[in-house]
């Protein structure tokens, strides 16, 4: 889609949807990956599987690829989480994770409307994910999404507009 392309993840509850929206409503190019792109099935062989469990969240590869190739905007963000990111991480331009406290993580996970979170097991299961950033992709530059998300837009719209910036060399890591 985007010259340039840009993961945007983290655990539920950090922001992502939210970035998503900002960067929407500025006139960027977005993918919402957890809309658009994601399904039930098996992160290393991407077979659809029956349920929906928090372990089999993946996106489709070739779609993101696909999207990817496409050149015809000068940037776009996917933003959304995905257990199978390894198989397309290397793709993109630059790898964003939103980061929150926990206090902050526990706060929007219950004014959200998405029900995501609200059962124990599932506040377990992020609450563990946040804790040891487990199912994140790295390396990645690590956003402080505590502040407004219109600050935390302007953060990463920052960070990109600068070539040689730490965007860059998380991206080089991918290759």
């Amino acid at each position: 889609m985007g010259l340039r392309n840009y993961l945007i993840d983290g655990v539920s509850g950090t922001g992502k949807t939210s970035v998503a929206e900002e960067l929407q409503r500025r006139g960027h190019h977005v993918v919402h990956g957890d809309r658009e792109l994601s399904y039930q099935g098996d992160p290393e062989t991407g077979e659809p599987t029956d349920g929906s469990t928090h372990e089999h969240h993946i996106w489709r590869v070739d779609r993101v690829q696909a999207l990817v190739a496409a050149r015809d905007t000068p940037a776009t963000f996917f933003c959304g989480g995905s257990r199978n990111f390894a198989k397309f991480v290397h793709l993109f331009d630059g790898v964003f994770v939103l980061d929150v406290d926990l206090a902050t993580l526990h706060r929007r996970l219950d004014e959200r409307d998405d029900p995501w979170g609200r059962h124990p097991a599932e506040r377990a299961l992020i609450v563990h994910r946040h804790r040891t950033k487990a199912d994140l992709p790295h390396p990645a530059v690590i956003i402080d999404a505590r502040p407004p998300i219109a600050h935390v837009v302007d953060e990463i719209l920052r960070l990109i507009d600068h070539a040689d910036g730490p965007v860059d060399r998380a991206a080089k890591h991918h290759s």
